[in-house]
């Protein structure tokens, strides 16, 4: 019988060997699985190390990215992502503001998804964050990079929602009816320095959640992140070298029926260099309806009817960016 203790102030982030979850073994995989389940009722944040992709694709891609953010601001803005119908392309620092009431974010981007053509249904029915990629004039490597690691990460972000749904003791393949036309979007990140909590509470990214299932975050030397414990301290998430931190989005509590975690973190750049990380945001097919999963471990009635997700990330679009609303 399984006896778990009822979720403690964290004071670190733990660390989960990925291994045995690709073994051929189920109750090794299992066992990964349990370790993702305690993680996800206690903090929803966690390292995964042995994830498989290769180190070298990740030291380049933060290389890529530094490149990309040093060209001049007419450079970039040659994919800006104002011009997009898909919102992909490059995003000018103070774009987006992730903690309501406060000063927006103090970072720079440049996100791309599933490059959809022009006929494809959900482009054609005009559904937010489908469509083609925006990409800069003049750095073909960009490309190359970015779209080779988004469709790795794609691989590992279908390899972990199974072991979530492994950790919720439901068949692993439980959620793979919405792998097929999956939402992913990685996005490459600059931070600037800066000297401490800025006027207005401006930080490199406002606290916040994640809005969909699952983010992978590569982050480099310099950290940064912080999340906030039960006893509302906040707690440093430092770069672990080889490793992903990984947490669960807002979709995950509703269907966990608020089992999961979706915790709180921000941004905060307080070294006198700057701060480069990729999150990917991986999610299920914009039309799969999350419901709460029929699990034993699960406590309590249902919290409402479900949302697709869709309509769920549409919303959150709607409220965090100041220049931009999406279309549902």
């Amino acid at each position: 019988m399984i006896v778990y203790t009822p979720p403690q102030a964290a004071t670190s982030i733990p660390v989960i060997d990925l291994a045995d979850s690709f073994s051929a073994d189920p109750a090794a995989r299992t066992a990964v699985a349990w370790e993702i389940h305690k993680a996800a009722r206690d903090t929803g944040f966690f390292y995964i190390t042995n994830h498989g992709v290769p180190q070298d694709m990740l030291d380049s891609l933060l290389t890529t990215s530094a490149k990309f953010f040093s060209l001049p601001l007419p450079d970039k803005l040659t994919a800006d992502i104002h011009t997009s119908s898909a919102y992909r392309g490059y995003e000018p620092i103070a774009v987006q503001t992730l903690d309501a009431g406060s000063r927006p974010d103090n970072k720079e981007g440049f996100q791309i998804g599933r490059d959809l053509p022009a006929d494809h249904p959900k482009v054609r029915r005009g559904v937010a964050n489908h469509g083609p990629n925006l990409w800069p004039d003049n750095m073909p490597e960009l490309r190359t990079e970015i779209e080779a690691y988004r469709d790795r990460m794609a691989d590992l972000g279908k390899h972990l929602v199974r072991l979530l749904a492994l950790s919720l003791d439901q068949p692993e393949d439980y959620f793979d009816p919405g792998f097929d036309e999956h939402v992913i979007t990685t996005r490459l990140l600059h931070y600037p320095p800066q000297d401490g909590v800025g006027e207005g509470n401006a930080l490199g990214a406002g606290a916040h959640t994640d809005w969909g299932m699952i983010t992978m975050l590569l982050q480099d030397q310099v950290g940064g992140l912080e999340v906030l414990n039960a006893d509302g301290h906040w707690i440093r998430a430092p770069h672990i070298p080889g490793t992903f931190v990984v947490n669960l989005g807002d979709l995950v509590p509703i269907l966990t029926n608020g089992l999961y975690r979706s915790n709180t973190h921000r941004v905060l750049n307080t070294a006198d260099v700057d701060r480069y990380s990729v999150p990917t945001f991986f999610d299920l097919d914009y039309d799969y309806l999350v419901t709460p999963v029929a699990t034993t471990l699960a406590q309590g009635e249902p919290a409402g009817p479900g949302v697709t997700v869709g309509e769920h990330l549409a919303d959150m679009l709607r409220r965090t960016y100041t220049a931009v609303a999406a279309t549902p």
